[in-house]
C-alpha cells in the first residue's frame, strides 16, 4: 500500500499461506431466493463501481476472485491439511501494492458489499417466515410459526388453562437500548439501507415497466450509497444518539406491538377474535440509556438528560395523536344505530366544560358522531399536551387511557363490538406500551462517583460553604434534579431506575438515596426511585447475595419494598465479567450467580427480577436471546426478562417490521415458557448432574485466560495487534473508550472496545479463550457431549463459541499478530485457539465450525473472501502507518488518509461480521 508520492515494501505475506489446502470446498448451495438477491445485488454494485471508475471495478474482481480462491483453501485445509496454496498471498499483494486513494475506495466497495449481503439474507429470512406462515392450517391447535401461541399451547398442557393465565397476564419484555458505539455504521447509510431493503423485497415480485424502474432506483440508491462516506464527519452527540430509537419507533415498534398482541390474540381467541375484549397483555416496555448513563461518559449531564426526554416524549404523545385523530376519523357510527353511554355524553360534556372551542370545532365535523367527537377532541388535547398547556392538556398517559377506554366501553356496549376492539383496541396498546413517555429512561453511574461527590460534600458543605464542590458534585446533584422533573412531566414509569455500576456493597446504594436526598432543598420534591445494583466483575458476582442482604436492611429499600409488593431488580453484567474471568468462567460465574440471588430473593419473598446486560458478541453474552432465556436457572426468570439491546443488534432486531415481529414473540414465547415444569426440570435436573464438569472446566479455563492477562507487556501487545486506538477514533458513539476513572491498563479499558477489537482482528478471543484448555485438561468428551445434549446452558454456550470460531481466521490472525513482534503471547493466542476449535468441533461433532447449521454456515462462507479483503486491507494500513509514523515519514494529511482507510475496513467488517460488539 503506497501514499501518493511514495512506495512501500511488498508485505511478507508468508507468514499465512502454510498449512492450508488447494481444492475448493463442496459446499452447500444457498437458498435460491437468497442466491438471486446477493447475485443481482452484487451486479449492481459491479456495474456501478464501472461508471465509476474501471479500474476500480478491475481490482475489486481481482481481490474479490483472490479472496475466494483464499477462502476456498482455508475451507479445505480444515479437511485436508496442505501447505500448497497461495490465494491469500495474491491478495495481500495486491491490496499491498495499491496506492491510499485506491485502497480507500477498495475498502468502500467491499463495505458497500456488505450492506448489501445483509439485506439479502434479510429478505431471505422474511420470504422464509412468509412462506411458513403460508403453510399454516387455520384449525391448528396453534401456530407453530408465531412461537408464543406454541408456548401458551405447551402452558396449558402441562399446567391447566388457569395457571397458563396468570402466566400469560405476568408476561413482561424489557429490552433497555443503549448508545454502546458497537454499530460502525452512519444515519446517512441507515437511511439508504432502509430503501434498498424496501426496493429489493418487490424486485421479484415486479415485471415490464414496474420491474424496469425498481431496478433504475436501485442502481440509484446503491450508486448512492458507494459514494457516501461510511464514515461520519463527527461523533454523534447524546441527544442526536436518541435519534436511534426515535428511528425503530417510527419504523418499527409503534405500529409492530400491537401487530404482535393481535397476532396473539387472533388465534388464542379464534372467531371471537375482534368482538370480545384481548386476553394479551401490553407485555413489551422497552427501556432506554440513551442520554441518561453517565457512566464513563462526560458527554450526558443533566440538562442532555432533560432535552432527551422531552424529545422521546413529544415524539410518543405527536404519534398518539395522530392516532387518535385517524381512529377517531373512521367512529362514524350515527347516535341513531350506535348510541353513546351515558359514561361518553358525560365525559363530551366535561370536554365542553374544558373548551367549547376544542368541542365546537369537532361538533361542526360529527354533530351525530358522537364516539367521533370525542376522539378528535382528544387528539387536540394531545396537541396541547406537547405545547404544555396547562388548561387543555392531559397531565398523565393515565388519563389519556382512561378517555380511550371509556370510549371502547361504550361502543362494546351499543353492540359495535369490532369497532370497540379493532384499531381502537390498537391505540390502547400502544398507549399502554409507550404511555408519554416512549421508553423507560434508566440512569446509570459508577460508584465511585457518588462515593466522591459525598466526600466532596462533607468537606466543603452541600452549597459549598467550606469551599467550592467539584464540579462533578454539581453534576451528580443535577442528575437527580434532572430525574425529578423528568418525573413530573412525563410520570413516574419515564425515569425511576437508577443504576449502580461496580456495586461493591450495600454502602453504594445508601450513597445514591443519600445523594438523591440532599439535591432538594424540600421532601416533597425528591423523585422516587428504584435503586439498582449492578454487579458485573466476577468477585461481586461472587459476593452479590452478602452484599444484597445489606441492601434490603436499608429503610428506603424497605419502603419501596413495601410500596411495590416487594418487587426488585438486580442487574448482572455479562461484559465486564468475561473480561476480567475470561468467557467461560464468566459464564458459570453468571449462572450460579443467578441461582444464588434467586434462593435468597425466594427465602425473602422478594419478587425479583433479573435485568441481563448483554452486548451483541458472544464475548459480551450475546447470541440468540430465546435461547438464552431457556438456559436460565429455575425461578430466575418469573415470566419477566429484561436485558440491554445495544449497537448493531438493534437495527438487526427491531429494523425489519416482520423480523421485529418474529423476535419479540420469540422472546415473550420463551420468557413464558422458561416458567414451564418440564423446562424449569431440565434445567435444574442438568445443572446439578454436570456440577463436577463445570467446576473442572471452570478452574482450568479460568487459570488459563488469567495466564494470558499476566503475561508481561500484554496490554500494551494487545493494543498494537489490534486496531484499539482506531476503534477508539471511530465517530459512533457519544462514550469515550475509557472509564476515566484513574485506573490502569486493561481495568481501565471499556469491555466493547476489548470485544470490538478482538473481532477485527479476526480472532475473537474475547468469545473463547481458556476454552480449548479446560477441555483437553477434563479430556472426557463423552461428557461433553452428553452435557451439550441434554443442558441448555452449556449447549448455548457451545453453539455460541461455533458461531464466534465461523467467523475467525488463523491466517489473517497471524498477520494480526505479527503486529506485536511477542512471539510468545501469538503462539499462547493461536495454540489456544487451535485448541478451543478442535474441541469444540468434537463436542458438537462436526468437522468445520457450523457444517449442521447449514444456511447460517453458508452465509458465513459466501461472505468470508469479502471480511478476509477488507481484513488484509485494515492489517497493511496498521502495519504501514505505524511504521512510518514511527520513522516519521508521513505528512498529517497522509497520516490522516491512513486513519480514515483503517476506519472504512473497520465499519465495513464490522457490517460483515455482524454481531462484533
Amino acid at each position: 500500500m503506497t501514499t501518493n508520492d511514495q512506495q512501500i515494501t511488498p508485505a511478507d505475506a508468508t507468514i499465512v499461506t502454510s498449512g492450508l489446502g488447494t481444492k475448493g470446498p463442496e459446499e452447500r448451495d444457498l437458498p435460491e431466493s437468497l442466491k438471486y438477491d446477493m447475485d443481482l445485488c452484487l451486479r449492481i454494485l459491479r456495474d456501478v463501481l464501472g461508471e465509476f471508475d474501471p479500474e476500480l471495478l478491475s481490482t475489486f474482481d481481482t481481490v474479490r476472485n483472490y479472496a475466494v480462491e483464499a477462502s476456498a483453501e482455508h475451507f479445505e485445509g480444515m479437511l485436508d491439511p496442505n501447505p500448497d496454496q497461495d490465494g491469500l498471498k495474491k491478495a495481500v499483494e495486491t491490496i499491498d501494492n495499491m496506492s491510499l486513494h485506491d485502497a480507500q475506495l477498495l475498502a468502500r466497495a467491499f463495505t458497500t458489499y456488505f450492506h448489501l449481503a445483509n439485506l439479502s439474507e434479510e429478505n431471505y429470512r422474511v420470504s422464509v417466515l412468509r412462506q411458513r406462515e403460508n403453510e399454516v392450517s387455520g384449525d391448528q391447535a396453534y401456530d407453530p410459526v408465531n412461537e408464543m401461541t406454541s408456548a401458551y399451547h405447551q402452558l396449558i398442557n402441562e399446567m391447566g388453562p388457569a395457571k397458563a393465565k396468570d402466566l400469560l397476564e405476568k408476561l413482561e419484555f424489557h429490552p433497555v437500548f443503549t448508545a454502546h458505539p458497537t454499530e460502525a455504521r452512519r444515519k446517512a447509510v441507515e437511511g439508504k439501507i432502509r430503501r434498498i431493503a424496501e426496493l429489493l423485497e418487490e424486485h421479484r415480485t415486479l415485471g415490464g415497466s414496474d420491474r424496469k424502474e425498481n431496478s433504475r432506483r436501485l442502481y440509484n440508491e446503491i450508486d448512492a450509497l458507494f459514494r457516501t462516506s461510511p464514515i461520519a464527519l463527527k461523533k454523534p452527540t447524546p441527544v442526536e444518539e436518541a435519534d436511534t430509537i426515535l428511528d425503530i419507533f417510527d419504523n418499527t415498534l409503534f405500529h409492530t406491538i400491537p401487530a404482535v398482541y393481535r397476532r396473539f390474540d387472533d388465534w388464542v381467541l379464534g372467531d371471537k377474535a375482534g368482538l370480545v375484549e384481548p386476553v394479551c397483555p401490553a407485555f413489551f416496555h422497552p427501556g432506554s440509556w440513551i442520554g441518561s448513563d453517565r457512566d464513563g461518559n462526560p458527554n450526558v449531564t443533566a440538562k442532555v438528560s432533560r432535552q432527551v426526554a422531552r424529545k422521546f416524549s413529544d415524539h410518543v404523545i405527536a404519534a398518539l395523536e395522530e392516532a387518535t385523530r385517524t381512529v377517531g376519523r373512521n367512529l362514524t357510527m350515527e347516535s341513531g344505530t350506535t348510541p353513546p353511554s351515558a359514561e361518553l355524553l358525560n365525559l363530551w360534556n366535561h370536554q365542553k366544560e374544558m373548551s367549547e372551542r376544542l368541542t365546537d370545532k369537532a361538533a361542526l365535523i360529527s354533530t351525530k358522531e358522537m364516539h367521533r367527537a370525542v376522539m378528535l377532541v382528544m387528539a387536540d388535547r394531545l396537541h396541547y399536551t406537547i405545547e404544555r398547556d396547562a388548561d387543555l392538556m392531559y397531565h398523565s398517559s393515565d388519563d389519556f387511557l382512561a378517555d380511550l377506554k371509556v370510549v371502547q366501553r361504550s361502543l362494546a356496549d351499543a353492540g359495535a363490538k369490532r369497532s370497540a376492539y379493532g384499531p381502537l383496541q390498537d391505540l390502547i396498546w400502544q398507549t399502554e406500551t409507550f404511555g408519554f413517555h416512549m421508553v423507560e429512561m434508566e440512569f446509570r453511574q459508577h460508584s465511585v462517583v457518588h462515593a466522591r461527590a459525598l466526600e466532596d460534600i462533607r468537606e466543603h458543605g452541600l452549597h459549598g460553604e467550606r469551599g467550592p464542590l467539584q464540579p462533578m458534585t454539581h453534576e451528580v446533584l443535577d442528575t437527580f434534579r434532572a430525574l425529578g422533573s423528568i418525573q413530573k412531566r412525563n410520570g413516574i414509569k419515564a425515569a425511576r431506575r437508577y443504576i449502580i455500576s461496580f456495586t461493591k456493597s450495600a454502602q453504594n446504594v445508601r450513597d445514591v438515596y443519600e445523594l438523591n436526598r440532599l439535591a432538594f432543598a424540600h421532601p416533597e420534591d425528591v423523585p422516587t426511585i428504584d435503586v439498582i445494583p449492578l454487579f458485573e466483575q466476577l468477585e461481586d458476582l461472587e459476593h452479590s447475595v452478602d452484599v444484597l442482604e445489606e441492601i434490603v436492611k436499608i429503610p428506603e429499600v424497605q419502603a419501596r419494598l413495601k410500596a411495590t409488593g416487594n418487587k426488585m431488580e438486580v442487574m448482572l453484567g455479562y461484559s465486564d465479567s468475561s473480561k476480567d474471568a475470561g468467557p467461560t468462567t464468566a459464564t458459570l460465574a453468571l449462572h450460579s450467580a443467578e441461582q444464588r440471588i434467586v434462593a435468597w430473593a425466594e427465602g425473602h419473598k422478594i419478587d425479583l427480577t433479573l435485568f441481563h446486560g448483554r452486548g451483541g458478541a458472544v464475548g459480551r453474552g450475546g447470541g440468540p436471546a430465546n435461547r438464552a432465556v431457556l438456559a436460565q436457572p429455575k425461578g430466575s426468570v418469573n415470566c419477566r426478562f429484561k436485558l440491554t439491546e445495544q449497537g448493531e443488534v438493534i437495527f438487526a432486531r427491531y429494523g425489519n417490521p416482520i423480523l421485529a415481529v418474529r423476535h419479540i414473540e420469540s422472546v415473550a414465547a420463551a420468557t413464558l415458557l422458561q416458567s414451564a415444569p418440564s423446562v424449569e426440570k431440565t434445567n435444574t435436573e442438568m445443572t446439578a448432574k454436570y456440577a463436577d464438569m463445570t467446576a473442572k472446566l471452570d478452574e482450568a479455563a479460568h487459570n488459563r485466560f488469567l495466564d494470558l492477562l499476566q503475561t508481561p507487556d500484554f496490554a500494551p501487545w494487545f493494543s498494537t495487534v489490534t486496531p484499539l486506538t482506531e476503534v477508539g477514533l471511530l465517530p459512533i458513539g457519544s462514550r469515550p473508550a475509557k472509564r476515566g476513572l484513574g485506573a490502569k491498563s486493561l481495568d481501565d479499558l471499556r469491555t466493547i472496545p476489548w470485544v470490538f477489537s478482538w473481532a477485527q482482528a479476526r480472532i475473537n478471543l474475547a468469545a473463547w479463550y481458556g476454552l480449548g484448555t479446560a477441555c483437553e485438561q477434563f479430556g472426557d468428551l463423552e461428557t461433553l457431549r452428553a452435557a451439550y445434549e441434554e443442558w441448555p446452558l452449556f449447549s448455548t454456550f457451545i453453539d455460541n463459541i461455533e458461531m464466534s470460531l465461523a467467523k475467525t481466521d488463523e491466517r489473517i490472525a497471524k498477520m494480526y499478530l505479527a503486529l506485536g513482534d511477542n512471539d510468545e503471547l501469538s503462539k499462547k493466542v493461536l495454540d489456544e485457539m487451535e485448541l478451543t476449535t478442535k474441541w469444540v468441533l468434537k463436542i458438537v461433532n462436526d468437522k468445520w465450525p457450523l457444517q449442521h447449521r447449514h444456511v447460517l454456515g453458508q452465509a458465513i462462507r459466501v461472505r468470508s473472501p469479502y471480511v478476509d479483503a477488507l481484513s488484509v486491507t485494515q492489517v497493511l494500513a496498521l502495519r504501514s502507518l505505524r511504521k512510518k509514523v514511527d520513522k516519521e515519514e508521513l505528512s498529517q494529511s497522509q497520516q490522516a488518509g491512513f486513519i480514515y482507510l483503517i476506519l472504512c475496513t473497520v465499519s465495513g467488517v464490522a457490517a460483515g461480521l455482524q454481531n462484533t460488539g
